[in-house]
């Protein structure tokens, strides 16, 4: 991993400055992509926006900005972006502080604001060296999401097309997904989630391999397969549907014949069930059987010790052979199992020793 610090000023980063939906965001003379198609759609308030030419103006230092070097000799801003659109759109009179445009400065003025020195580090690499590079860096100002920071490795024609279809605001992905998937897609969250599920959670090894295909066609196409069999398995959408891991599911379930109407039956009576502490395992419970997904409401502390008293510390357990234990030595069961229809309530609590609640949890 080569990594220079580098003194670059105002004046050359402001160079052939240009701002438009077509042509993007650039400067250095054409060298320098100020905000790639990693970057978030964020932009400085007027007091941030103020507080980095007040920081200029009066020649303090501004905090280190990162670019990214790529193979044909131009950069990409990792972080400092809104720091360097500030600056540039000030130079080239966008907007005024208090009521001073940059063409009311005196000579003097603009050039002290021209010749000011920027420390820049760039850093260039293999993908691994650059992602453990940036993770290790502690960015300035808001901080960069994992996805972020693998968007800025794994540049390319894929990238690019994915992007537009799951980190733009109201972009397909989030639209098609906004009711199962948490996350924002400026902030790369839908995208990850993608991605995780399609890689089963190997997301930066995915993207290597894809990282120079012309479109991101297969993702997408995996992603909306995976919502649109959610929609159709569960018929009724609720609000805990979102944040389940329904690309996992998916894998799991999609070739399996399924009875939408007896699933949304038996999610609608689980969504009632008092002990059913984790309502948003109820999915994929219905669909694996495997209780830890619901978190069962426990027992209390008093209805275990009630239950110790009755047994007068004896374990009713058919391993253990009827042996007395202390209270600190036991754990709490359902007599009827829960999901048998037994409740967690204190008629159908009992103690069993360590040994007999393993072993008929076990059967």
């Amino acid at each position: 991993m080569k990594i220079e610090l580098h003194e670059l000023t105002v004046r050359e980063v402001a160079e052939n400055y240009v701002d438009n939906a077509e042509e993007g965001v650039s400067g250095y003379s054409g060298r320098l992509n100020i905000r790639p198609k990693y970057q978030r759609e964020f932009v400085y308030d007027e007091k941030k926006r103020s507080a980095v030419m007040d920081t200029i103006r009066k020649s303090f230092p501004l905090n280190v900005m990162y670019w990214v070097k790529n193979e044909d000799g131009t950069f990409e801003v990792l972080d400092g972006q809104q720091r360097t659109i500030s600056f540039c759109q000030y130079v080239i009179g966008d907007y005024s502080i208090e009521n001073r445009a940059f063409h009311n400065l005196t000579n003097t003025e603009k050039e002290q604001i021209l010749n000011y020195k920027l420390m820049i580090y760039f850093c260039e690499g293999n993908d691994k060296e650059k992602l453990d590079w940036f993770r290790i860096v502690n960015i300035a100002g808001e901080r960069l999401t994992d996805q972020e920071l693998r968007n800025a490795v794994y540049t390319g024609p894929w990238l690019s097309d994915a992007k537009l279809k799951f980190s733009k605001s109201n972009c397909a992905a989030y639209l098609l997904s906004k009711d199962y998937v948490n996350g924002s897609p400026i902030r790369q969250e839908i995208f990850e989630t993608a991605l995780r599920w399609i890689s089963k959670g190997e997301i930066e090894q995915y993207m290597s391999v894809h990282q120079h295909d012309p479109n991101a066609n297969e993702l997408w196409m995996y992603f909306r397969n995976v919502i649109e069999w959610t929609g159709l398995t569960f018929t009724t959408c609720r609000k805990e549907m979102k944040g389940v891991d329904w690309g996992g599911l998916y894998d799991q379930f999609k070739d399996t014949m399924l009875d939408a109407n007896q699933l949304e039956q038996e999610a609608q009576t689980l969504m009632m069930d008092d002990d059913v502490s984790n309502k948003k395992g109820i999915y994929p419970y219905v669909l694996t059987r495997n209780q830890k997904y619901l978190n069962i409401r426990a027992f209390t502390p008093g209805q275990k010790r009630a239950a110790y008293e009755r047994q007068k510390g004896i374990c009713p357990g058919q391993y253990c052979g009827g042996k007395h234990f202390e209270f600190d030595e036991m754990e709490a069961d359902h007599i009827t199992p829960w999901h048998e229809g037994g409740k967690t309530t204190a008629e159908n609590c009992q103690m069993l020793c360590k040994e007999c609640n393993r072993r008929k949890a076990g059967k």
